[in-house]
């Protein structure tokens, strides 16, 4: 078994120079700036439409296809900071009493294993805390797939970029430690989705992307005001009443006609519960802590590489940490042959150090530090019986997954009928929202799942075009996760 070591953080490199990209679906958006004297100096700027999926294609063709746009429009860079697409970030909140930072991230760890349905093992996690009423902090906890940053890393060191962070646009283009962040929701429209995020207490609150948002239409993009509000007003809903309460404004970020139209549809909504909803078109002065030029376009590319070269702190950061060359070095001659002489030798050492040594300084030396954590022990020792207590209490037949299996029984194998959004509520009510080839294709769906044993109230609520045609169904299941 391979010596299990845990890497330190990377250090932040200064640079005078760094390429921003944000990646968003097959949107590839880059701009390079430089410092200069307190300000930024703006640089090559391109935005492409890649023709190959970062994540499934091989990461060679990948990276030359990314070199090629680059070399375009003449950027030699090499140093970058990458916006992920929010899609690839599962997240859960919980909430965390005072505790040392110890016992706090041993509670963290237990809750991660427990929230994310994925093996925290697999997951690279960043968190982002939130101050609440009293001395308790809400903590939102932010993973991605290693594997998704795996790949993406070959795929930047084949265009021949080196990666110095992974970050979000969205937490960049509204960092939540900034003041002017304090009760805010932020959305930023995309090329098919909008991302939200929720921001107060110093923190972001919660990050969820609305899907289906943005639809092509004749080679324009069409923005689904109504879903995004709606989808809005239900996370919204889904707030602590000192969080809702604590929310003042709306900010939105993207092109300025789709914009305009969703603000007008979420002042509807929200315009009467005291909210100001506000479209965000540059940067205020001193917002990035560097001068930005005249001609610079609010994008999340240009606030992440203008808060690295800031030197801002990136709210969440997913770069994975890498091995110093002393631990490498460790990790690769640490078994076998050396490893027995360095453990010989490493205990010949230590019976010559013990000879010296008095019984009396040993006993006295553990005393004194026994009687230094015995309180954060205790500490400890009361969370650990309270999850051992109340872990029998949460249910351990994965009704979600049984909803989701039973969906995918009652879906045609041809295709004809897709999915494109899945939401399950207070544990049985269920609405699925996606595209058919036609109306006969969805009436036999529809026959399917009311024929399954536990599905009621089957509604049809909405439809869109003929063929294909967009609909939403909402059912109640009452046999989640019986099998």
């Amino acid at each position: 078994m391979k010596p299990d070591f845990k890497f330190k953080p990377r250090r932040q490199k200064k640079l005078a120079a760094l390429l921003g990209l944000t990646l968003d679906g097959s949107r590839l958006e880059g701009v390079v700036l430089r410092r200069n004297n307190g300000s930024l100096a703006l640089g090559q700027q391109f935005a492409a439409t890649l023709t190959l999926d970062p994540l499934t294609a091989a990461p060679e063709l990948v990276g030359r296809e990314i070199r090629n746009q680059l070399d375009a429009a003449g950027i030699r860079e090499r140093h970058c900071i990458v916006g992920l697409p929010l899609k690839w970030v599962l997240t859960m909140a919980t909430e965390l009493p005072p505790l040392s930072e110890a016992d706090a991230a041993n509670l963290l760890e237990v809750e991660a294993e427990r929230g994310f349905h994925s093996d925290v093992a697999t997951l690279q996690i960043a968190s982002s805390r939130a101050a609440l009423a009293g001395d308790k902090q809400n903590v939102l906890l932010a993973g991605i797939p290693s594997a998704h940053l795996v790949v993406l890393e070959k795929v930047l060191v084949a265009a021949k970029l080196k990666p110095v962070s992974f970050g979000l646009g969205l937490s960049a283009l509204q960092p939540p430690a900034d003041e002017k962040s304090q009760g805010v929701l932020a959305l930023a429209i995309g090329e098919s989705n909008v991302a939200l995020q929720i921001s107060a207490g110093g923190g972001v609150l919660a990050l969820r992307t609305i899907e289906g948002a943005v639809e092509n239409e004749n080679g324009q993009p069409v923005l689904q005001a109504e879903i995004v509000a709606r989808e809005t007003r239900i996370s919204y809903g889904q707030l602590p009443d000192e969080v809702r309460n604590a929310l003042k404004r709306i900010r939105i970020f993207g092109p300025q006609a789709l914009a305009r139209r969703l603000a007008d549809e979420l002042e509807i909504r929200f315009g009467p519960m005291g909210l100001r909803v506000e479209i965000v078109g540059g940067y205020a002065p001193g917002e990035l802590g560097l001068q930005p030029p005249a001609e610079a376009t609010l994008s999340g590319a240009f606030s992440l590489a203008a808060r690295r070269l800031a030197e801002q702190k990136n709210p969440f950061e997913f770069l994975p940490p890498k091995p110093t060359v002393i631990e490498r070095f460790v990790a690769k001659y640490s078994s076998g042959r050396l490893r027995t002489t360095g453990a010989a030798v490493a205990a010949v050492v230590a019976l010559v150090a013990a000879l010296f040594l008095w019984q009396q300084f040993q006993l006295q030396r553990l005393g004194s530090q026994w009687n230094a954590m015995a309180v954060r022990v205790g500490q400890l020792q009361h969370v650990q019986d309270n999850i051992v207590q109340y872990r029998p209490w949460y249910d351990g037949t994965f009704p979600n997954l049984a909803i989701l299996r039973q969906l995918t029984l009652c879906f045609t194998e041809d295709g004809s009928v897709t999915a494109k959004n899945i939401e399950v509520r207070d544990g049985n009510t269920i609405t699925c929202a996606g595209t058919a080839r036609d109306v006969q294709a969805l009436l036999a769906v529809e026959k399917k799942l009311a024929a399954v044993p536990g599905i009621t109230g089957l509604h049809h609520e909405q439809s869109r075009g003929k063929s294909p045609m967009q609909f939403v169904l909402t059912f109640h299941y009452n046999n989640g996760g019986a099998h």
